[in-house]
């Protein structure tokens, strides 16, 4: 009875062993993850007029964007999102909403310190101050109702013709070659990346707690 018992115990081992193996596999091959950004120091930010509160990385020449607590990073057609600045990088399965509020123009109206003709005084955030103030920032309209961006004579856009404008903006995305080239066959959906710096957090986390969370950010402001 014992050698019964004991070879019952090792089948019900050998088939149940492979399959923890399998499922990793499953969820965890067919996208990469994208270099890391070197930083000589924490990088600071700027917020991009009209937005609800996008920051941006202004002085490298990727895009890499602050919104909701998390850092945001657009590789290869694909979008990855960490709560760090330069590690922790997570496939994210969709394009941020946020992402077509943000004029593409935005690097060149830094450049000469105008947004659409005004005067652009923007101000450049510490990563420690963004990390400490960007919740009630935002709760408090601070950027908008109280800075105006820094843009003077700022007006914000009527929002009929900011629904237009980022409708225009997502289908000027989906013509990019990068883009085009990592769309999947219909009914394919991509595979989302779970691997993770050891420590960091899971890449599936939907949202932050007290903060504006990702089902608002997917159905606009």
């Amino acid at each position: 009875m014992k050698n019964v018992a004991l070879r019952t115990i090792l089948l019900v081992a050998v088939l149940i062993a492979p399959i923890p193996a399998v499922a990793q596999v499953s969820i965890s091959v067919g996208v990469s993850l994208p270099p890391p950004i070197v930083f000589q120091a924490p990088p600071s930010v700027i917020v991009l007029p009209d937005t609800p509160d996008v920051y941006a990385v202004p002085d490298i020449n990727v895009d890499l964007f602050f919104y909701n607590g998390w850092w945001w990073r657009l590789w290869e057609g694909r979008w990855y999102r960490s709560h760090y600045y330069d590690r922790g990088w997570a496939f994210f399965d969709h394009v941020p909403k946020f992402y077509f509020d943000v004029d593409p123009g935005w690097r060149g109206y830094y450049r000469d310190h105008r947004w659409y003709g005004h005067p652009w005084n923007y101000e450049r955030v510490p990563n420690g101050q963004l990390q400490k103030n960007w919740q009630s920032w935002h709760a408090n309209g601070y950027w908008q109702r109280q800075r105006t961006y820094g843009v003077q004579g700022y007006q914000p856009r009527p929002q009929q013709q900011q629904q237009a404008l980022r409708q225009q903006r997502q289908q000027q995305y989906q013509q990019r070659p990068e883009v085009q080239r990592q769309r999947q066959p219909q009914g394919q959906p991509p595979q989302r990346q779970y691997q993770q710096q050891r420590g960091e957090p899971k890449g599936e986390e939907r949202e932050r707690p007290g903060g504006i969370g990702e089902r608002e950010e997917e159905h606009g402001r």
